[in-house]
Order: C-alpha cells, then sequence, then structure tokens
C-alpha cells in the first residue's frame, strides 16, 4: 500500500526563509541531463537576480564539477554553513564539498543522509536570494522526500525526461510524486530531443519524438519545452562552464527555457 503522504500548506516554508521562490529539479531516473538542466537555468537566471543552488543528490553530487568548483571545501560562519560562490553569481551548495576526492562514494544509511539534507536547507545561510533551484536525486525515494518535506512551501518543480518511452515510464511517477508531496505546479522538460546532423543538416529524433510534451498534456503538467542534443553541451560541462554563459545554440536554448521556467515559478506560465 502506497505511504500516505502529508505535505505541508501554504505559508509553511519553515527552511529556507530568506528565499522568495522555490524550484525542484527533479527526473525519475538518472542520465537524463537532469543536474546540467538545473545548473543551466539556475546560471542563466543568476545573470540578473538573486540565485542559490543546492545540489540535494548526495550519491551522484556533479554540481560542483559541471561549475568547476569541484575543488572547493565547506566553511562554516557564525554557525552556518556558506554557500560556495562561483564566477557566474551563482552560490552552491553540495556534498561533493565535504568528500575527500571525487572518487570517494558516499556510503550512508538513510538516519545520516536524512541529517545532511536537512543541515544543507536548514543550515546554510544563502543570505536573501529570489530562488533556490534544489537538484534532486533520481526517484521518487526517502531521499527526494525528505527534501520535499524539510523544503515545505515549494513553488514549482521542473520534472526531465528524454522523449524515449523507458525515461518517460520514470518521468510519470516523478511527477506523480510531486503532486503527492502538494507542490503548487509541476512543469515538464523534454532533454536531449533531437540531434542535428553535422553533415547534412538534417534533424535525428535519436530518442524519439515529442515523448514529453505527450506525456505532460496526458498528466496535466505544463510543458516548458524541449532541449536538443548538442555536443557543446557535453564540451562544457566536462569542462566546468555553463553552456548557457557562452555564444552558441546552447546558450539560447538554455536562455529561453530559464525564462520560462522563471515564469512558472512565479506562476505566470
Amino acid at each position: 500500500m502506497a505511504e500516505r503522504v502529508e505535505p505541508r500548506g501554504p505559508g509553511q516554508r519553515q527552511a529556507v526563509k530568506r528565499a522568495k521562490h522555490v524550484l525542484m529539479v527533479l527526473s525519475g531516473k538518472g542520465g537524463v541531463g537532469k543536474s546540467t538542466v538545473a545548473v543551466n537555468v539556475a546560471a542563466a537566471l543568476a545573470k540578473g537576480m538573486r540565485v542559490g543552488l543546492l545540489d540535494a543528490d548526495l550519491h551522484g553530487p556533479n554540481v560542483p564539477k559541471l561549475l568547476g568548483i569541484e575543488r572547493a571545501t565547506i566553511s562554516v560562519k557564525g554557525g552556518k554553513i556558506l554557500p560556495v560562490p562561483t564566477p557566474y553569481n551563482l552560490s552552491v551548495v553540495s556534498i561533493a564539498f565535504g568528500l575527500p576526492d571525487a572518487d570517494t562514494p558516499l556510503i550512508w544509511r538513510g538516519p545520516l543522509k536524512m541529517k545532511a539534507i536537512r543541515q544543507f536547507i536548514e543550515e546554510v545561510d544563502w543570505g536573501a536570494l529570489d530562488l533556490l533551484v534544489v537538484d534532486l536525486p533520481p526517484g521518487t525515494g526517502d531521499e527526494p522526500l525528505s527534501v520535499a518535506q524539510v523544503l515545505g512551501e515549494v513553488d514549482a518543480a521542473v520534472v526531465v525526461t528524454t522523449p524515449q518511452e523507458v525515461a518517460l515510464l520514470d518521468a510519470r511517477k516523478a511527477v506523480g510524486f510531486c503532486r503527492r508531496v502538494g507542490v503548487r505546479r509541476v512543469g515538464v522538460v523534454e532533454n536531449m530531443a533531437s540531434l542535428t546532423c553535422p553533415h547534412c543538416g538534417k534533424e535525428l529524433d535519436l530518442f524519439g519524438k515529442g515523448g514529453g510534451e505527450r506525456m505532460a498534456k496526458e498528466l496535466g503538467a505544463q510543458f516548458l519545452g524541449r532541449l536538443p542534443l548538442l555536443p557543446e553541451v557535453v564540451r562544457t560541462g566536462d569542462a566546468g562552464r555553463p553552456a548557457v554563459t557562452g555564444d552558441s545554440q546552447a546558450r539560447e536554448a538554455f536562455t529561453e527555457l530559464a525564462l520560462k521556467v522563471w515564469d512558472f515559478v512565479q506562476g505566470n506560465g
């Protein structure tokens, strides 16, 4: 029998009191580009507002790598954890900052993970934020549930998927999860939607076509757009730079998505 989840009601954002808005980014499964979307949306919006990025994926903390800050360490002042600044006007907290090196696995049982999640939400001095973006781990288990419940009131969630049916099966569960924990608005982003052949210019639908949009329509979620599969996104991510900070097709795609997401978070989408 499914566990009944008691979401907090409006006005009960206890943890991040100085954040005007909170956005969760999640996926039903790994490998769909969730962290890449979270990082680039956050970096795009940070060009004009105060944005924090919480990497809540304890076992796969990829956000520092994508931002080129893997060697940063956690510091504490006045009993509060201080976010790590980036060159992109974006402040970040991740469990990766507390590990000896990038190859060290986090081998913790549930209680330790839940304690870390609570600390990263309640004991961080983010300062005043326009938006806190939370990159959740894949799935709908203990960790995403704990993050959602500790955060309390969440303005919106973005579920990232590819058009492939096997990804959509799990993405549907992620949409249902958001509703069960009381997220106000749920949107869908279809990542890796197509690849333009560099030789003939033909658009190739490597993972199918339009699956994310059809799923959003069926479930009554907001479809926020498609992102193409671009080699430059891979290159910039590996180099520790958000693609949205360059001058390319990726910049245009992520900037357009970020603006739609911001409107959606505010209830205007």
